[in-house]
Parts: C-alpha cells; structure tokens; sequence
C-alpha cells in the first residue's frame, strides 16, 4: 500500500509512518464505525478502479487494539443488532406497501374505470423500490395528478400498445412512443370514464 503526500509524492506506509496500523476491509459497517472511534490514527483505503474511473474505498487502516475492540463489542450485541435490523427492516417493507397501496387508490380515484386489480399492477410496478420510475419521484409520494397519470400511461404504453414491439424492430423510442401516443391516449380516456380528472 502506499500514501499520497502534497510535499513528498507517493509513500509507502512505513516511510509514512502507518506501517504499525492494520487494514479492516470493507463489509461490515459496525465494526468499522467502532474501530474508527476507537483508533487514535486512521486512514481510509481507496483503490482507482479503470472502468468507473474514480477511486474506490476498500477498508481503513486502524490500530490492531481499535480492531479487537470493535470486534468484541459486535460479538457481544449481534443479536441485538440483528433484531433491531429485522424490526427497521418490516417497518420499511409496511411502509412501502402502505404506499404501494394509497398510490393504487389513487389511480383509481383518477382513472375509476380502471380495475382494483390493474390499478395495483401499475403501482407495484412504478413503486418499485431503487427503480428510478415515476412511481418513486418526489411528485409520486404527494400523489401528484400528473405523475400518476404518466405511471398509467407508462403501464398502458407496455401493456396494450404494439410499443415494445416496435422497440425490439429498432424502431427508436420517441418514435415508439409517437406512433402509440393515440392508442395510449384512448387507453387513458377510457380509465378515466371519458374525462382525465
């Protein structure tokens, strides 16, 4: 391992007086929260990774004692943890659903002539967790009219339209979207009992 100094360039870590420290890798948060504290002297390991093209952390150096220190600590309260994770773990999953759930009501408060059971689909599929879909946006969780009406439409554009059809002929997909745009549009007029709320 080396160290990068302003004045001195790339060290090694005896030259740069860290040589006495041990490397914890990366993987569990707790132990190197408690090691961190524990440790007078730390540094945080990165490695350069080529196809990311930014440094990346692998771990810190820490006194051996911090370590050992950390280590007994976590030994000692795993199971506290691991029960404290499962109950913040089901709150989330509740949580998630009760959107899911109040995001599908709202369509159909939007669209009435869509079914209970289309309506949940649509939800699940644009709440879904780290999606980066509409149903997870800022707009989404006020249960904006607009954001809904684009998870609808993005349902619809799937699910009734020849759009993924034409996405795997190479046709490009604003074009795709152009050419259903009017089937998409009947779609929604006919959820929405003839006038989009």
């Amino acid at each position: 391992m080396i160290t990068l100094d302003r004045q001195r360039g790339a060290l090694c870590l005896t030259c740069a007086d860290l040589d006495h420290l041990e490397f914890l890798p990366s993987g569990d948060a707790a132990v190197t929260r408690r090691a961190s504290n524990y440790s007078k002297l730390k540094a945080v390991v990165l490695q350069w990774s080529r196809p990311r093209q930014r440094y990346e952390r692998q771990g810190i150096l820490v006194e051996t004692e911090a370590i050992e220190q950390a280590e007994k600590e976590c030994l000692a309260d795993a199971d506290h943890r691991r029960r404290k994770a499962q109950r913040r773990a089901l709150r989330e999953a509740e949580l998630d659903q009760r959107f899911v759930s109040d995001f599908a009501n709202a369509i159909r408060q939007h669209f009435a002539q869509c079914s209970s059971q289309e309506a949940s689909q649509i939800a699940e599929h644009a709440c879904r967790k780290y999606s980066g879909r509409v149903g997870r946006s800022a707009a989404a969780k006020e249960f904006d009219r607009e954001a809904i009406r684009l998870a609808v439409a993005a349902s619809i554009r799937h699910r009734f339209t020849n759009y993924d059809a034409l996405l795997l002929r190479g046709v490009d997909r604003g074009e795709a979207r152009s050419l259903v745009a009017d089937a998409v549009a009947e779609k929604l007029q006919q959820w929405s009992g003839g006038q989009i709320r």
